[in-house]
């Protein structure tokens, strides 16, 4: 194609140049404000196993404080589905862009809020009922996050033979979000005393403000994407595109969550949950487990973008149900090596935990997006991959500590990520795989049959 032609089905009168300064602006508009989401989110999951117990649960044993901590972190997750219904409609109705702002603005004040939160100390319960309004503030706006980071990446790509790689790098922002949030505690963990009890928790927190300010910058400087605009010129956006989506693509929703299982379950059970089983009963140091879960992270700045680009080689479905399968396997090897005292072998264990994760976190966003038309892509992908914060990512530290204090065996909690990975493997057998084909006609989904 010419330099000087444009790209017709985009309406934006675009050369082939200034489309692919757009497509590159869009990956990066995605990633910046997906990592930035992601610092704020992990941020809580990563002081809560820390700090949240013994300042806002001092009365309760330390198991107790924990689980009512870890009950208050699902909060986020329950919220999840809301923000996608909230701003998936939105989305398809307005567009991705403005949305995506709305959500980034949203999500950074509320984290920021927490540096502000009173301790029990200062004002009893009513420090956790902030927190909690907080923490489902916080779920409500990356529920809405997810769907339009991926669109606006996944929508500006010409080949749909690059659709699994393009669309991995806003999920690249999630290990760029862990590593920011485990780096700022583990730098602000070294104050002397207390302090990082007493004060230096909130620091992160406070500083996300900064980096929302950054995100809102680069998502104004992109364009709409090509598909959305394409909508609107041929007047085809959905006036209730939420319920218009649960109305004829529900099978499509509810497999995208149930196939998140063995993906979500796990991941914050290695990065959540291991901070009060590695400081509570293997008796490891709390930066020992900040370091080797930051260095897992960094792996998967390598490992998302390349299993999404495996995924449009293979198939999305085979390299998904490839990595559900590892994960089932790897729980038992994880809890196996964590089990031996080992630092050396503790330190494998936690490196190499988000592997099997990024097997299945590489090609999701596109397996996912790919199921719904783009009329209703934003509502239908963000209801079904944030259900999945519901029945899998939300309760998983708490099924773990539960599991834990019941058996005192963390081989029942492999058990539990072993059942994850059935379910997801029977959830994904039963999806289309739409690798390399075209998405763009509603005629490729079930949406128009149904109508």
């Amino acid at each position: 194609m010419a330099a000087t032609e444009t790209f017709a089905y985009s309406h934006h009168p675009l050369s082939e140049n200034e489309h692919r300064k757009q497509l590159r602006r869009a990956v990066v508009a995605s990633t910046v404000g997906t990592a930035i989401e992601w610092y704020d989110f992990f941020l809580y999951s990563t002081v809560t196993g820390l700090v949240f117990a013994k300042l806002f649960f001092p009365q309760s044993d330390p198991l107790t404080g924990t689980l009512e901590a870890f009950a208050i972190y699902a909060v986020g997750f329950v919220a999840r589905p809301i923000g996608a219904a909230i701003f998936g409609h939105y989305g398809d109705r307005i567009g991705r862009k403005s949305t995506l702002i709305a959500t980034l603005l949203l999500m950074g004040l509320a984290t920021f809020a927490v540096a502000l939160v009173p301790t029990y100390e200062q004002i009893g319960i009513w420090g956790a009922v902030l927190l909690t309004v907080l923490r489902f503030l916080q779920g409500v706006g990356v529920g809405g996050e997810w769907g339009g980071s991926v669109l606006l990446s996944m929508e500006w790509s010409r080949s749909d033979d690059t659709r699994g790689f393009i669309a991995s790098w806003p999920q690249f922002g999630v290990p760029c979000g862990l590593f920011l949030a485990n780096l700022a505690v583990l730098a602000l963990s070294q104050m002397s005393g207390d302090q990082f009890l007493s004060w230096g928790w909130r620091i992160p927190f406070a500083l996300s403000l900064i980096l929302v300010v950054v995100g809102i910058y680069i998502r104004l400087g992109i364009l709409e994407t090509p598909t959305f605009s394409r909508l609107v010129a041929e007047r085809k956006v959905e006036r209730t595109p939420i319920l218009e989506v649960i109305r004829t693509q529900p099978r499509e929703i509810l497999l995208s969550a149930f196939a998140r299982m063995s993906e979500q379950a796990p991941f914050y059970i290695f990065t959540a949950f291991i901070f009060f089983y590695g400081t509570g009963t293997l008796n490891v140091s709390r930066d020992f487990l900040l370091v080797a879960v930051l260095a897992a992270s960094v792996l998967s700045f390598i490992w998302i973008p390349l299993f999404g680009h495996i995924s449009d080689r293979i198939g999305r479905k085979n390299m998904y149900m490839l990595g559900a399968l590892t994960t089932g396997i790897f729980g038992f090897v994880y809890f196996g090596l964590l089990g031996t005292g080992s630092l050396v072998l503790i330190f494998i264990a936690i490196v190499l935990s988000l592997i099997p994760h990024d097997m299945q976190y590489g090609p999701q966003a596109a397996l996912i997006a790919e199921s719904f038309p783009g009329r209703l892509r934003y509502s239908g992908a963000s209801l079904g991959y944030q259900l999945a914060s519901v029945i899998a990512g939300g309760p998983a530290p708490l099924i773990a500590t539960w599991l834990f204090s019941r058996t005192h065996s963390a081989y029942a909690i492999a058990g539990y990520i072993a059942v994850c990975a059935v379910i997801t493997l029977a959830a994904t057998a039963m999806m289309h795989d739409y690798t390399g084909k075209d998405i763009e006609s509603d005629y490729a989904h079930g949406a128009r049959r149904a109508a």
